[in-house]
């Protein structure tokens, strides 16, 4: 037989069935079709022997056997015999692997000389998978599918079983009969023998993970492979079960399925002393003159209660070969938690010179930690002496304004235009420019960073003027400072064109219906502001260096007279202060009085009246103080910008490792319209200084926006700069800080117990080290350890219509013919 036909008769199998009889599926259904049956026969052979007594015996016999060939081949068509073909499948047996990528793998595990041993955890993993082999032995029986696991479990590849291995099934023992016997046919493609080195393994299993689900992932797992011929569960891991559900779980589902998972159990045993600095704070950018405060915080392992020194040194942050080097800026002695406590240390820091500087703290360990490398940590901060352009708008010259104005006019590192709109033409004021009408066109008004308006007259802008304002808070981070007045504002507010100048405002103003319901309220005494939990702690309203003598400063303040009604403030505004008269209580809540928000990337803060010049009587300097700090909180977006063209936006300041950093540029033509380029080149400066240049595609919903991503893969501070495009202003830059989870770093050492006890309650083993299963340890391979689980199963093909075509011709002519032959055999014999 030619070995195509033998290689087809062992993938298929040929059965016949009665597909009548497949619907009886009780005892008795059988014994009234036999009694049927028996009873037409018996009819059939008692009605011929009647017929026929006076013939011969041979007669007899011979009507007697065409009677009986009929009633057979209506009994065929009745029980329909059907021919199928079932094809055979294989399913090989398979091995899990499933790989902990959580940061806790990425640590380098101490030796007895205290010396961090190279290669790290998942190192140790690589090495098994790629230069072990571990792969290509299992594939001689299995099927390999790889995993990597943290906070979610996620398919890296998959190996198939080698076909055609001399050292495999066809001399397996363990391998099924039909197996042994197969031949592998020569136009059959065979599975290559997997490329291992094509896999970038340190890429594919780098760590990343802040969370290790170790329990809720091979839960996870075997419940989508159980119905498969899984040999087993491979885990590599430290066992640093700490969050998602208990392993036990996993457990019994494993158990239930007959799956053993056999636990590789990675790093030390033993938990290192150590001290180290967790994380490092800082402002990303700071005034000269201007006081800010950074904040380090220790964590410590071992080493309770022991004392330390803490030094925060500076230095020229383009200076990268003066890296242990630079200005002391203070030391402190700190006393060390216990284990997981956070010790926060605290420097307050006065710079004197712009540029950007590196701040370093550093602690001296003592002799027992076991790790000097993460005692360090570096924070920058950009110190700028740009200056601030501000734009007064006043109705008229208020004592608020007055004040205001003449303070920002000696102010060298301010820039003060006015635009009075009560004063005639030809007025002097202490001011850079005198305007006459608000800034018409975006070169204009992009030039300020902050706008301070005292009860304005906005009737006198037109729509357009009012959809320029709103799009430079809301895109080029302008900052608004609004100061409600008893002339203006009640009229003013019934303008509908001005409904989106409105939504500008952090506070939701009553609707008048005439200019006689007046939204002021006014005292015949002072009334100090009671300030808010979010304003105690707001740093720009402080009235000295520090939180108490700030209050004792308000405290002193004797209050306003009057404020503006308003409904209240608007969903996500922030309160500061409210108007502290009970009787102008509107229910539980008295009248807002301070309050801010964020509108685009813009701020806008409001005050109830102009009345903070009150403040002189107690110092003359808190009102300058004031003035000055909230200036520069509202247009503190604008000195992120590092362009009137350009805006660089983050989702946050402060990232873990092996988060993902979405980027958003805003840019701007030399016309101030929306930037349409293919794309725009941003530069991520890393920690360790290398530098990756990622290009940002357009956002379709909105033109000129900019967005790309980036995995933050080292700790510490990265650096985004962007040129805009035909622009020769200084490219934009932000500042973000990554770090470590602390979560992966509470229980860093080898979780020997849990490992264990997975491995035995599923009939599986645990290794120590990965070169463990390699049966480099003393112990057996883990190849020897999985047995061949492959499967041989077949598949229902469907119903032959030919055979069943060629099977209902020759029935028919069978009980045709038989009938015809006994009816001519009665004629002649007279019996018809």
């Amino acid at each position: 037989m030619p070995f195509p036909l033998l290689l087809a008769q062992m993938s298929t199998r040929t059965s016949y069935e009665l597909s009548r009889l497949q619907a009886y599926t009780e005892r008795w259904h059988y014994l009234v079709l036999a009694a049927v049956v028996a009873a037409i026969f018996g009819y059939a052979v008692w009605m011929i022997r009647r017929d026929s007594v006076e013939l011969r015996r041979s007669v007899v016999w011979l009507l007697a056997a065409l009677r009986v060939v009929a009633l057979v081949g209506l009994l065929g068509f009745y029980l329909n015999l059907e021919k199928r073909t079932e094809r055979k499948v294989v399913h090989n047996s398979r091995v899990l692997l499933l790989v902990d990528t959580s940061l806790s793998m990425g640590l380098h595990d101490l030796t007895a000389s205290a010396v961090p041993a190279t290669p790290n955890r998942l190192d140790q993993v690589v090495s098994v998978l790629d230069e072990g082999k571990l792969i290509d032995d299992l594939n001689k029986k299995h099927d390999v599918t790889l995993f990597r696991f943290d906070t979610d479990v996620t398919q890296i590849s998959a190996f198939p079983k080698v076909a055609g291995d001399p050292a495999g099934t066809a001399n397996n023992d363990n391998a099924p009969a039909a197996m042994q016997d197969q031949e592998p046919s020569p136009d059959a493609p065979l599975a290559e023998a997997p490329a291992t080195e094509a896999v970038d393994w340190r890429e594919s299993v780098r760590p990343q993970g802040s969370e290790t689900r170790l329990g809720q992932s091979l839960a996870r797992l075997i419940a989508d492979e159980r119905s498969s011929p899984v040999a087993g569960v491979v885990v590599f891991s430290d066992g640093g079960q700490n969050s998602g559900v208990d392993p036990s779980g996993a457990v019994a589902l494993a158990r239930d399925a007959k799956i053993p998972i056999f636990t590789v159990g990675l790093g030390s045993d033993r938990r290192p002393a150590n001290v180290r600095v967790g994380d490092l704070v800082a402002p990303a950018r700071a005034y000269p003159g201007d006081s800010f405060q950074i904040t380090g915080y220790l964590q410590s392992e071992g080493l309770a209660d022991r004392s330390v020194t803490v030094e925060l040194t500076s230095r020229d942050a383009s200076d990268a070969a003066a890296l242990d080097k630079g200005k002391t800026e203070g030391t402190q002695r700190v006393t060390l938690g216990g284990r997981g406590e956070v010790v926060p240390v605290n420097f307050e820091i006065t710079p004197a010179e712009n540029g950007r500087r590196m701040y370093r703290l550093r602690v001296n360990a003592p002799t027992e930690d076991t790790n000097d490398k993460d005692n360090a940590q570096e924070v920058d901060v950009e110190i700028v002496d740009r200056g601030s352009k501000v734009l007064l708008v006043a109705s008229g010259p208020t004592r608020e304004y007055v004040f205001l104005r003449n303070q920002l006019h000696r102010d060298k590192l301010a820039t003060v235009d006015v635009w009075l709109q009560s004063a005639s033409e030809g007025i002097s004021q202490d001011a850079n420019q005198i305007l006459t009408e608000f800034p018409s066109t975006p070169q204009e008004l992009f030039s300020y960073d902050c706008i301070v308006a005292f009860d304005p007259d906005w009737t006198r802008l037109d729509s357009t003027d009012v959809e320029l304002l709103e799009r430079w808070v809301a895109e080029k981070a302008g900052g608004l400072i609004v100061v409600a007045g008893p002339v203006e504002m009640d009229r003013w507010l019934q303008e509908s064109k001005l409904a989106k100048l409105r939504g500008l405002y952090p506070v939701e103003f009553n609707r008048r219906l005439t200019l006689f319901d007046e939204g002021r309220f006014g005292s015949t005494t002072p009334w100090p502001l009671d300030f808010t939990r979010e304003g105690l702690e707001a740093e720009f309203l402080w009235l000295a260096d520090n939180a108490p003598a700030s209050r004792q400063s308000w405290s002193d303040f004797p209050g306003v007279f009057g404020y503006y009604d308003v409904r209240g403030p608007k969903p996500g505004a922030t309160v500061y202060a409210r108007y502290s008269d009970p009787e102008a209580a509107t229910g539980n809540d008295r009248p807002v009085y301070l309050a801010g928000q964020f509108y685009g990337a813009g701020r806008v803060f409001y005050l109830g009246s102009g009345e903070m010049w009150r403040l002189r009587a107690v110092d003359n300097r808190h009102f300058e103080q004031l003035y000055t700090k909230l200036i520069r909180h509202v247009s503190q977006g604008r000195l992120l910008v590092g362009s009137s063209r350009g805006m660089l936006l983050v989702d946050r300041d402060r990232y873990l490792l092996g988060n993902t950093v979405v980027v958003r540029a805003q840019l701007s033509d030399a016309q101030f319209e929306p930037l349409e380029v293919p794309s725009a080149a941003l530069q991520v400066i890393r920690p360790d200084s290398t530098t990756d240049t990622l290009q940002l595609g357009p956002d379709p919903t909105r033109k000129g926006m900019y967005v790309g991503q980036f995995t933050a893969l080292q700790e510490g501070t990265y650096r985004l700069e962007m040129a805009v495009p035909d622009s020769s202003e200084e490219p934009m830059s932000r500042r973000i800080q990554v770090r470590v989870p602390d979560l992966e770093r509470e229980n860093p050492e080898r979780n020997d117990a849990l490992l264990s006890e997975i491995a035995k309650r599923t009939d599986g083993m645990y290794y120590v080290g990965a070169d463990a299963v390699l049966g480099r340890r003393g112990v057996g391979p883990l190849v020897n350890q999985l047995s061949d689980r492959t499967e041989t199963t077949y598949l229902a093909g469907i119903t032959d219509r030919d055979f069943e075509h060629r099977w209902m011709q020759i029935l028919l002519a069978v009980i045709c013919g038989a009938l015809c032959l006994e009816w001519l055999v009665r004629r002649l014999s007279k019996l018809a």
